[in-house]
C-alpha cells in the first residue's frame, strides 16, 4: 500500500485532468462523493461524471493488477492454504451435519416435552389466575352474606361499612359480569332499606321520647324543687338564728350542704337510636336530609305538646303541661350538647321562641280565668319551678317570669278578697270580750308570736288579755296574706321585692282591715264594751303592724334593723292611729250618749224649788257608778293615753251638758235653789273626777291636765251664779282669774233666766232678804252691763 502513491503521482504526471485526479482523492480518502454526484445530477451533466468514475475504476484495477503481480507467490500460498481452509470446511460441515441429525433426533422428543411443559404454564397460569378470579368472587359473596348478616341483626352501621368494602376494593375487580351486575344493583336497594329501616326505629324512638318527656320533666322540676326547698330550710334556720341572737349565726350561713346534683346522672334517657340514626345517614351521604327530617317531627311534636285541653280544668293539667314543655327542651339540650353539629343553636332557641310564646299566651289567659289566689299559687309556683330548672340548662326564661309579673295585680285582688272575708268573720263573730288564756303554748300562739305582749314577763295563768280573740285572728290572717305574697313574688323577675310586698301590706291593713274596722264603729248598734274593746283592739293590731313589717322583712331576707327604724314603719300604723281615735270617738258617743240618758237635767232636776237642797240629786249617783264601772274597764283594756281620753271626754261632756241644759230653750228659768242643787251634783263628780284621776296613776303622766280641770266650765258658771256679786264678772281682772272660759253670750242668755227666790210667798220674812236683794241688784247690773256689752 505504501508503493501505491508513488505510481498514483505517476498517473498523475502521465496526463490525469484535474477533475480526474480531485475524484480520485476523494475515493482515496474515502470521502462521500455523493455531494459531487448530486451536483452532477443537477447541472444535467452526468456523463461527465460517469466518464471520471469509469477512468478512476480503470486506474484502480490497474493498480490492482499492479499489486497482484508484486505479491503473485504470496498469493499463491495464500490460496493453497484457502484450498486446505476449504477441505476442513468441507469435513467440519460433514461433522456439523452429522451432529445435527444426531441433535434432531434427540431434540425432537425434547421439543415435545417442551411444548407439553409451555401447555402446562399456560394451563397453570389460567388457573391460577381462575382461582384468583374465584377467590374474588367468594370475597365479595362472603362479604355480601355477612352485610345480610349485618342487616338481618340490625346492625345497619357494620352492613354499610362491609358494602363500602365491597364497592371500594371489590366491585371493580368482579370478573364475572353477571354477579358484578347484582351486586351493583343490590346496593342501592340495600342502602334504601336500611335507610327506612333506621328511620323506622328512629320514629319509634320519637314516639318514646315524646312520652318520656314528662318524666324527665317532672323529675327535673322535682330535683328544682328540692333544691329550693333546702335553700328555704336554710335560710329558715339563719332567721331564728337571728331572732334568738345565737352565735351560731355565722357558721349557719355557710353550713349549707351543697349536693352536686348532676342532673345528667339523674336525668336518664337514651339517646342511642338518635345518634345511630344521624350515623347512618351520615354515611349514606344524606346527612341534611336527616337533620332536617329531625327537626320538622320535632318541631311538630312540640306544637301537638303545646296544646292544652279546654275539657279539663288548667289547675288540674297545668303540671302535665309544664313538664312535658320541660321534659323536650331538657332532651333537645342534651341533644346539642352531645350530638355534635346534628342540632343548629339556631333551630333550637326557633323551637324554645315558639314555645316562649305560646306559654305566656297560655299562662296570661288561664290567670285572667282564674278566681282562686291558691290555684294561681300553685301554678304560678310551678312556673317558677320550670322557669329555674330550664335556666340551668341555657334557657332565656324571662317571658315566663313577666308573665307571672303582670299577673301580681290579680293574685293580690284574690287574694286580697279572700282575706277580707276571713277578717270579716273575724271581727263580725268577735264577742269583744277580754280573751282568756289558760295555757303557756296558748299565750305564745296568740301573744308572744305577733309581740302583743304588755310585758317581758311570763304572766301568770289564767292570763286575761287585754284584747278580744279577734286581734290574733286577724294577725294569722294577715301573717298568711304576707306568707301568700312572699310565695308570689319570690323567684320573679324582681330579686329585691320587699318594696312592692310592702305596697301589698298596707293595702290589705288600710283598704280591708282598717275599712272593716270603720264599718263595725259605724254601726249605731255597739255598746259601750264593744266600742271599748274595739278601741283596745285597734291600739294592739297598731303595735302589730311593727311585727308584720318585721315578719315580711324576715321572709324577703331584709336585715330586722333597717325597718325597725320609726321613718320605715308602715303607713297603715298612721291610718289605724286614726282609725283608733275615730274608735275612741265612737266610744265616747256611746258613753255620752249613756250620760245623756242618766243625766237629763230638765227632768231630773226642779229648777224653781222653792226649799234649799240638802245634797246631790239621785240621778248623780247613777251617773258616778256608770262612770267608775266605764272607767274601771278601760283601765283594764285601754292603754294609759285612750283612759285618759275617756275620762276627759266623759267629764267634759258633762260641763258641757250642764252648761247647755242652763242655755237650753227648755229651761225658761231658774233659781238660786236650782243653782244650789246643781253645785252639789257637780262637786260629786269633781270628786270623783279627781279620785279617779290619781287612782289610775294619771296624775304621773297628766300632770297639767287633770280631770277636774275640764268641768272648769260648769264650775265657773255655777260660781258665778252663786256669787254674792255676779257683776264682777265685768271685771277683766276677776273675769280673767275667775271665769276665763265663760262666754259674754252665753252667760248673758243664762242669767236672763236666773229668777230669785226672793219673790216666793215667804221670801219677804227670811233673814237672808238683805243679801238676797244686793244679790239680785248685782245680777241686775251684770245683765245690764251683758246688755251694753252685746
Amino acid at each position: 500500500m505504501m508503493e501505491a502513491k508513488p505510481k498514483r503521482r505517476i498517473v498523475t504526471e502521465n496526463g490525469d485532468t484535474g477533475e480526474d485526479l480531485v475524484l480520485a482523492t476523494l475515493i482515496g480518502n474515502g470521502d462521500d462523493v455523493g455531494p459531487l454526484v448530486r451536483h452532477a445530477f443537477e447541472m444535467g451533466r452526468p456523463e461527465p461524471l460517469v466518464h471520471q468514475l469509469k477512468n478512476v475504476a480503470r486506474k484502480k484495477e490497474a493498480e490492482i493488477e499492479d499489486l497482484c503481480k508484486t505479491h503473485y507467490e504470496e498469493f499463491i500460498v495464500a490460496v493453497d492454504e484457502l484450498r486446505g481452509v476449504l477441505v476442513d470446511a468441507e469435513e467440519l460441515k460433514s461433522d456439523l451435519a452429522s451432529d445435527n441429525f444426531r441433535l434432531q433426533e434427540v431434540g425432537s422428543a425434547l421439543l415435545v416435552k417442551l411444548e407439553e411443559l409451555l401447555e402446562s404454564y399456560a394451563i397453570k397460569k389460567n388457573v391460577t389466575e381462575a382461582i384468583k378470579m374465584s377467590k374474588i368472587c367468594v370475597q365479595a359473596l362472603e362479604l355480601c352474606v355477612k352485610c345480610n348478616s349485618y342487616i338481618s341483626e340490625g346492625q345497619f352501621y357494620h352492613a354499610l361499612k362491609t358494602m363500602d368494602l365491597i364497592e371500594r376494593s371489590y366491585l371493580k375487580l368482579i370478573p364475572l359480569k353477571v354477579l358484578k351486575l347484582v351486586i351493583e344493583r343490590r346496593i342501592p336497594v340495600i342502602k334504601t332499606h336500611i335507610e327506612k329501616k333506621v328511620c323506622s326505629q328512629f320514629n319509634e324512638w320519637l314516639v318514646h321520647i315524646r312520652s318520656s318527656s314528662k318524666n324527665i320533666g317532672q323529675t327535673a322540676i322535682g330535683l328544682t324543687a328540692s333544691a329550693r326547698q333546702r335553700e328555704e330550710e336554710m335560710l329558715e334556720r339563719q332567721r331564728r338564728a337571728e331572732e334568738q341572737n345565737t352565735g351560731g349565726l355565722g357558721e349557719l350561713a355557710y353550713t349549707l350542704d351543697v349536693e352536686d346534683s348532676e342532673q345528667d346522672s339523674v336525668l336518664k334517657f337514651d339517646l342511642t337510636p338518635l345518634y345511630r340514626a344521624y350515623h347512618i345517614h351520615t354515611i349514606l351521604g344524606v346527612p341534611e336530609r336527616f337533620r332536617d327530617y329531625y327537626y320538622e317531627n320535632r318541631l311538630l311534636q312540640l306544637q301537638s305538646d303545646l296544646q292544652i285541653s279546654y275539657t279539663q280544668p288548667f289547675v288540674e293539667s297545668y303540671q302535665t303541661f309544664l313538664a312535658q314543655v320541660a321534659g323536650y327542651f331538657i332532651v333537645e339540650d342534651r341533644v346539642i350538647r352531645t350530638a355534635g353539629d346534628f342540632l343548629l343553636a339556631d333551630q333550637v332557641e326557633t323551637m324554645w321562641e315558639t314555645a316562649i310564646s305560646k306559654i305566656v299566651a297560655i299562662l296570661e289567659n288561664q290567670f285572667a280565668r282564674m278566681d282562686s289566689p291558691t290555684h294561681l299559687l300553685l301554678v304560678k309556683d310551678y312556673v317558677t319551678l320550670l322557669g329555674t330548672t330550664l335556666r340551668q340548662y341555657g334557657y332565656e326564661v324571662g317571658p315566663v317570669l313577666d308573665a307571672l309579673d303582670k299577673s301580681r295585680d290579680k293574685y293580690h285582688e284574690l287574694l286580697l278578697e279572700e282575706c277580707r272575708k276571713q277578717i270579716v268573720t273575724a271581727i263580725t263573730e268577735d264577742t269583744y270580750q277580754q280573751m282568756v288564756i289558760k295555757k303557756e303554748a296558748d299565750y305564745e300562739n296568740n301573744v308572744l308570736s305577733f309581740n302583743l305582749q304588755t310585758s317581758d314577763i311570763m304572766p301568770a295563768f289564767t292570763y286575761i288579755a287585754p284584747f278580744s280573740s279577734m286581734v290574733p285572728d286577724v294577725c294569722r290572717i294577715i301573717r298568711s296574706y304576707i306568707k301568700g305574697s312572699v310565695d308570689y313574688l319570690s323567684y320573679g323577675v324582681n330579686t329585691n321585692f320587699f318594696s312592692v310586698l310592702r305596697k301589698y301590706l298596707d293595702k290589705i291593713l288600710i283598704d280591708v282591715l282598717n275599712e272593716v274596722i270603720l264599718e263595725t264603729i259605724s254601726n249605731n248598734s255597739i255598746g259601750v264594751s264593744q266600742a271599748m274593746q274595739i278601741a283596745a283592739n285597734i291600739s294592739f293590731l297598731e303595735k302589730a303592724s311593727d311585727y308584720f313589717l318585721r315578719h315580711a322583712a324576715q321572709l324577703c331576707g331584709i336585715p330586722s334593723r333597717s325597718v325597725e327604724r320609726p321613718q320605715a314603719s308602715l303607713a297603715a300604723k298612721v291610718v289605724l292611729k286614726t282609725s283608733r281615735d275615730a274608735a275612741y270617738l265612737a266610744l265616747l258617743n256611746v258613753v255620752n250618749t249613756k250620760l245623756d240618758e242618766f243625766m237629763k237635767l230638765t227632768e231630773n232636776v226642779n229648777w224653781t224649788t222653792e226649799e234649799m237642797p240638802q245634797g246631790p240629786h239621785e240621778y248623780i249617783n247613777e251617773v258616778v257608778i256608770y262612770l267608775e264601772t266605764v272607767m274601771s274597764t278601760a283601765q283594764q283594756i285601754l292603754p294609759m293615753d285612750a283612759l285618759y281620753k275617756v275620762g276627759v271626754g266623759a267629764i267634759e261632756h258633762i260641763s258641757n251638758s250642764i252648761v247647755s241644759t242652763f242655755l237650753s230653750d227648755s229651761i225658761k228659768r231658774f233659781n238660786a235653789n236650782a243653782v244650789s242643787a246643781i253645785n252639789h251634783d257637780l262637786r260629786v263628780i269633781e270628786n270623783f273626777a279627781d279620785e279617779r284621776y290619781h287612782s289610775s296613776g294619771l296624775n304621773e303622766i297628766y300632770k297639767e291636765g287633770s280631770f277636774r280641770s275640764y268641768l272648769v266650765e260648769a264650775r265657773q258658771l255655777i260660781n258665778l251664779l252663786s256669787s254674792s256679786q255676779p257683776e264682777n264678772f265685768m271685771n277683766p281682772v276677776i273675769r280673767e282669774r275667775n271665769y276665763n272660759t265663760l262666754d259674754y253670750k252665753k252667760v248673758a242668755t243664762i242669767c236672763e233666766k236666773f229668777k230669785d227666790s226672793a219673790d216666793g210667798i215667804f221670801g219677804s220674812l227670811a233673814n237672808r232678804n238683805t243679801k238676797l236683794t244686793a244679790k239680785k241688784k248685782s245680777m241686775d247690773m251684770l245683765k245690764k252691763r251683758l246688755k251694753e256689752f252685746n
